[in-house]
């Protein structure tokens, strides 16, 4: 066995834990050794100070030495077995449930002294304990200081602890994987070293030291090697390269009414420079709402079309995906055929489309997922395109790199900007390009805040917008009333606005059926409706170039990059777009310093960096639950500085080492991602 091997050894190894306790504790992702070891300690019981029996608080957590004196062992059932004890102050009785007489008769002779510690509690005029967590003959084994974790249920603390202490005495010395220059950044503390401090209880809570950094070090640094062999994996696929000219651009830019910005011209360039290499195109396209993503997409599948590649462009609607299938069909040349697949066309034409797809008579397909059921095969597929696609999984986005054959790229688009070092935590294994900068022609949307008192002055605004033509959203947190959440509901808004709008008013929320929802959607698009009233499903995707206000309620009840997605539904025309943030009295500290970021700044980056700072990176846009690494200790925001250094030393890895053996031990230990088993 390896030395690391017997951390990942399963839990049942370990002395005194069974089959019951293991299926407790892998029911929490505690799965072996290892994985205890960071379910860390959040306090501490001293049981060093002994306390005579006059001197105890109820309460407390108390440590006394004490003389068995008298057993009480009751005939009928369910009654507890209770044990009589003193010292020269008084009497405390010990009661137990669920325990045999005859174990409590071995850890509690009679007349002989013992050492006991539990939480004293007080009944009929007389101190009692109810089951111990502590009892022995040997004080020294119980006056120590005691951690207390968050323990799952049916696991004491002193059961849990006793599992700890076993991992931490019989814990090995594993070879260093950190270069020397890294190491003593870290005040040349091991890793075995580390480990031990960290369930020291004196160091709870020390995030700072020396110890603490250099195990969120090794996690980061686990993960982005794992990323790194994926990128190498992808790299090392050889293809033909795609060659083109510029004339596709400038072809597409006689159909726009904009020139390109500079982040969009040297993005395009990043994207075409993949295209024409020999290496496989793996990457990610970040971009603020309204920061012209798709242009520079189409632009691109124009480019792979002139080499003889189809393209699939996948969006996470329909409505998004017809959406996408008219600009190219505005400003594509018209001898480029494309298409969009639905489940509104019938089978015949499915089939037909089908046909043409697996024939390479099609140059590009728009579609949903569909576009990847096994009834869909490419003649020549060469580039795919997933739209809004941010919670893909690294394992998801592997298989899809591997979905199209050797000489396919890949270019993933998310509207959700994000912190550069949560970006490297989710995205690690792509290649990264970045939209900051937003057209000219594009109109800050301005942001305004009003009471929920002063919806009149709110309905007066909204008016003049109806009379002038424009459109508006207007966004509730609930589909139906809640007596727990004082919240407005979206189907009574709807009501109380049809009232004061006859017949210009329409609904969406999670409850309507997709097909319903979407015709609901074009006939907004249409400008059949004056007003959209909706739950935060209109947060993604959707251009509306003649909606220029959106009234959100209860805002405060919303994240910062959750507001700033829905303000970005508007302000997509011409026009001065306006956002209304709606709120109760007497809001938190947060909630007015989210209100104030997002009155101060239309910029996502910025803002998504606040929101990380305001609420954590695992709550951001639910990337807890969409693919991200679920750090143990690393934290994007806290230790920015260690993710950059972790950025550095593989960049260092990458050009100086081949060999990966001497990372083997944290890789299986903080990853074993089974995509890079056979690297390893």
């Amino acid at each position: 066995m390896n030395n690391y091997e017997f951390l990942l050894q399963d839990l049942t190894k370990i002395k005194g834990v069974g089959k019951k306790t293991a299926g407790i504790l892998k029911r929490k992702k505690i799965n072996n050794l290892f994985d205890l070891l960071f379910r860390l300690p959040q306090s501490y019981t001293d049981r060093t100070q002994k306390l005579k029996i006059k001197e105890l608080q109820v309460g407390k957590i108390s440590t006394m030495n004490v003389v068995v004196k008298k057993y009480n062992f009751p005939r009928i059932r369910n009654l507890p077995n209770k044990v009589i004890c003193e010292d020269e102050t008084g009497v405390i009785d010990c009661v137990f449930f669920n325990s045999y007489e005859g174990y409590i008769r071995k850890i509690l002779p009679l007349n002989d002294e013992v050492t006991i510690s539990g939480k004293i509690n007080y009944f009929k005029k007389r101190y009692q304990i109810t089951n111990p967590t502590y009892v022995s003959k040997e004080s020294s084994l119980i006056e120590k200081v005691h951690n207390k974790y968050s323990l799952t249920e049916g696991i004491s603390e002193k059961v849990y602890n006793k599992i700890i202490n076993q991992i931490l005495k019989n814990l090995p010395d594993l070879n260093e994987w950190l270069n020397p220059f890294i190491l003593n950044k870290f005040g040349n503390e091991s890793w075995k070293d580390s480990i031990i401090k960290l369930h020291d209880p004196k160091n709870i809570g020390n995030y700072k030291k020396n110890f603490y950094k250099r195990l969120v070090f090794d996690e980061i640094l686990a993960s982005f090697l794992v990323f790194s062999e994926i990128r190498k994996s992808i790299k090392k696929t050889k293809k033909k390269s795609k060659k083109f000219t510029i004339n596709n651009f400038l072809k597409i830019k006689n159909q726009i009414d904009f020139d390109l910005t500079k982040d969009q011209k040297k993005v395009l360039n990043e994207i075409n420079s993949d295209l024409a290499s020999q290496s496989k195109m793996f990457r990610i396209l970040q971009g603020d709402v309204g920061s012209g993503k798709t242009i520079v997409a189409l632009i691109t599948a124009l480019n792979v079309i002139e080499s003889g590649y189809q393209v699939a462009f996948m969006a996470p609607t329909e409505i998004l995906a017809n959406q996408h299938y008219l600009l190219a069909k505005k400003i594509f040349p018209k001898n480029i055929k494309i298409n969009l697949v639905t489940s509104k066309i019938d089978i015949k034409e499915k089939k037909e489309i089908q046909e043409k797809v697996k024939n390479n008579k099609l140059n590009m397909i728009f579609g949903t997922h569909s576009l990847f059921q096994k009834k869909m095969i490419f003649g020549k597929l060469g580039y795919i395109i997933i739209d809004e696609q941010h919670k893909f999984g690294v394992r998801q986005r592997k298989s899809l790199s591997d979905k199209g054959g050797i000489n396919c790229d890949v270019l993933l688009m998310s509207a959700t900007p994000i912190p550069r070092t949560l970006t490297m935590t989710i995205y690690g294994d792509m290649d990264l390009s970045i939209i900051k900068e937003k057209p000219t022609t594009r109109k800050e949307v301005i942001t305004y805040s009003k009471i929920d008192k002063k919806i009149n002055d709110v309905i007066k605004f909204v008016k003049k917008e109806v009379q002038n033509n424009n459109q508006i959203f207007w966004v509730c947190p609930l589909i139906q009333e809640s007596k727990k959440l004082d919240h407005q509901s979206a189907i009574k808004k709807y009501e109380f606005l049809n009232k004061i709008f006859p017949g210009e008013v329409a609904i969406i929320h999670g409850n309507i059926q997709s097909n319903e929802k979407e015709k609901v959607l074009k006939k907004f698009l249409q400008k059949k409706y004056k007003i959209l009233v909706s739950t935060t499903i209109i947060e993604v995707g959707i251009d509306f170039p003649n909606a220029n206000v959106i009234v959100i309620e209860n805002a405060n009840k919303f994240g910062l990059s959750q507001l700033h997605q829905l303000r970005g539904r508007v302000g997509r025309g011409e026009k001065q777009a306006t956002c209304i943030l709606m709120f109760k009295e007497n809001l938190s500290v947060n909630a007015r310093k989210r209100i104030s970021i997002l009155k101060k700044s239309n910029d996502g980056f910025f803002i998504s960096e606040e929101d990380m700072k305001l609420r954590g990176f695992g709550d951001l846009l639910g990337f807890k639950q969409s693919g991200i690494k679920n750090f143990r200790l690393a934290d994007p925001i806290q230790n920015q500085d260690l993710f950059f250094l972790a950025e550095n030393e593989i960049k260092r890895i990458e050009k100086e080492e081949t060999n990966l053996t001497k990372y083997k031990p944290l890789i299986k230990l903080y990853d074993r991602a089974e995509i890079i088993n056979d690297l390893v």
